[in-house]
C-alpha cells in the first residue's frame, strides 16, 4: 500500500465556526449557511477520494443566544436548533453540534438535564483560568465536576459525559468536541481535523521491515522524518484542494489541527509506540515516544495549526489504550505524566461511579496546573460510572466509545 493511498489518511471533521444572537429568527438561516458550506467542501474531499467522517458546527457561547433565564426555556430554544440541525442537508453525513461554552455557576448548573435530552447536538464545554497568583477558579472547576457526577448520574452508563468537558489553556477554533468553542468577534471560520493512526503505522512498518539503523539517536531522528513526510503530504494535499475550490467566502479557512486523533475503527495509538520501540503503552520509553510524536504533530509546515495539534490519547475510543486498561499497563496519574510531554490531558477516562467531587475536582486542578505551568492546552473527560468500581469493564454501548476497565482515582 502507497503512503499516499488516502485510505490511510481521513478528515475525521470540517468544523464551522458561527456566531449566534438573541434573535431566533436568524439562526435558520446561519445553520443553513453552515451546513451548505460543509456539505460543499464534504463533496470536493470525496470527489478527490477522500473519506469525510463527520462535519462540525460550533457557536459562541450559549449564554449570548439561549434564553438562559430558566432550564426549561433553554430547553425550549435548543429543541428549535436541533429540528433546524436535523433538517439541514449536510448530504447524508453525521453533523455534530457545540453550543459553546459554559460561563456561570447558573449555566453549568443546566447542563446534565440539556446533555441527558439532546446528546450529541449539546456539546459543551467550561474554560477555566487563572488569577494573578497562577490559581485556578476553584469556584468553577467544582461546579464543572458537579456537572460531570450529575452527568453520569442521569444519563445511561454515564456516557453523556462524552459530550462535555473541562478546558485548561485552550484556544477557540479547536475542531474536536467537546472542546471546541468559538468568539463572535473571530467570524465565520473552519477548520479540518484529521484521522491519521493508520497513516502513521503503516509508514513505521513499513520503515522497521528492512530498517538499517542500530543507533537510537538515529533511529528516532529517522522516525520523526518519516512521520513527519507522510503526515505533511497530506496536509498540505488537502489545503492544496481547499485552496483550488470554490467556497463561500464568508468562511475564513483558519487551518487544521494536526493531532492523530484515533477513533475504535482505525489503528490503534499503541501500535504506533509498539512501532516506535516501546514494549507496550506505559512501558518504559513511553514518555520519550510521547514526545517524539508530539513533535511530529508540532511540525507541519505552511499551514496554520490550531487546536490541540498534538498527541491525543483518548482512553476509550483507541481500542489498544482500552486494553491497556484490562492489562493494567498505565494509571491516570501515568495518563497525566504523559500529558507534560503531549497532548490533550485526562480524556473519556472512567472511574468509579462513587468518585467524589472533590476528587474530580482535585483531579481538574491538577491537570489545569500542568496546562498553565507549562502553556499548553489540556482538557479533563472523565466518565464516573454509576455502580462500578476500579477495575471492573464498563458496558459502554455508544458507538464512539470502546470498552474498558475502570481507572482508579488516588
Amino acid at each position: 500500500m502507497s503512503h499516499t493511498d488516502k485510505n490511510l489518511c481521513k478528515v475525521r471533521t470540517i468544523t464551522t465556526f458561527i456566531s449566534l444572537d438573541k434573535e431566533k429568527q436568524s439562526w435558520a438561516q446561519e445553520i443553513a449557511k453552515a451546513s451548505m458550506f460543509c456539505a460543499d467542501l464534504s463533496k470536493e474531499l470525496t470527489k478527490n477520494a477522500y473519506t469525510v467522517q463527520s462535519v462540525r458546527i460550533v457557536t459562541n457561547p450559549f449564554g449570548e443566544y439561549l434564553n438562559t433565564e430558566t432550564l426549561e426555556n433553554a430547553r425550549k430554544d435548543l429543541l428549535y436548533l436541533s429540528e433546524l440541525l436535523l433538517s439541514s442537508d449536510t448530504s447524508g453525513l453525521r453533523v455534530r453540534f457545540a453550543i459553546g461554552e459554559a460561563r456561570t455557576h447558573d449555566e453549568i448548573a443546566m447542563l446534565p438535564e440539556l446533555i441527558s435530552e439532546f446528546g450529541d447536538l449539546c456539546n459543551v464545554c467550561v474554560n477555566v483560568g487563572v488569577d494573578a497568583f497562577d490559581i485556578l477558579d476553584n469556584d468553577l472547576i467544582l461546579s464543572s465536576a458537579k456537572a460531570v457526577t450529575q452527568i453520569s448520574k442521569i444519563t445511561p452508563r454515564g456516557e453523556g459525559n462524552f459530550n462535555f468537558t473541562v478546558n485548561f489553556n485552550c484556544e477557540p477554533l479547536i475542531p474536536y468536541f467537546p472542546a471546541s468553542y468559538h468568539r463572535k468577534e473571530l467570524g465565520r471560520r473552519f477548520v479540518i481535523g484529521l484521522e491519521t493512526p493508520d497513516l502513521l503505522v503503516r509508514v513505521l512498518k513499513d520503515f522497521n521491515k528492512d530498517k538499517q539503523i542500530s543507533d537510537h539517536n538515529r533511529l528516532y531522528k529517522a522516525y520523526f522524518e518519516i512521520m513527519h513526510s507522510a503526515l505533511q503530504y497530506f496536509i498540505s494535499d488537502i489545503k492544496s484542494l481547499i485552496d483550488d475550490t470554490t467556497l463561500d467566502e464568508d468562511f475564513v479557512f483558519s487551518g487544521f489541527d494536526s493531532s492523530a486523533a484515533p477513533s475504535k475503527n482505525c489503528s490503534s495509538m499503541v501500535e504506533v509506540y509498539e512501532q516506535l520501540g516501546v514494549e507496550y503503552f506505559g512501558a518504559s520509553g513511553t514518555v520519550e515516544a510521547s514526545s517524539l510524536l508530539t513533535k511530529v504533530f508540532k511540525s507541519i509546515k505552511d499551514v496554520d495549526l490550531v487546536g490541540f495539534s498534538g498527541l491525543m490519547l483518548a482512553l476509550t475510543e483507541d481500542t489498544g489504550l482500552a486494553q491497556g486498561t484490562i492489562e493494567g499497563n498505565f494509571e491516570i496519574h501515568s495518563l497525566l505524566t504523559y500529558s507534560a510531554v503531549c497532548g490533550i490531558g485526562l480524556d473519556t477516562v472512567p472511574i468509579p461511579g462513587n468518585t467524589t467531587i472533590e476528587k474530580i475536582a482535585a483531579l481538574m486542578r491538577d491537570t489545569g496546573t500542568m496546562a498553565y505551568r507549562l502553556n499548553k492546552p489540556l482538557t479533563v473527560r472523565v466518565f464516573p460510572v454509576p455502580g462500578l468500581q476500579a477495575g471492573d469493564m464498563t458496558a459502554f454501548e455508544s458507538d464512539d466509545l470502546c470498552n474498558c476497565a475502570i481507572l482508579a482515582v488516588p
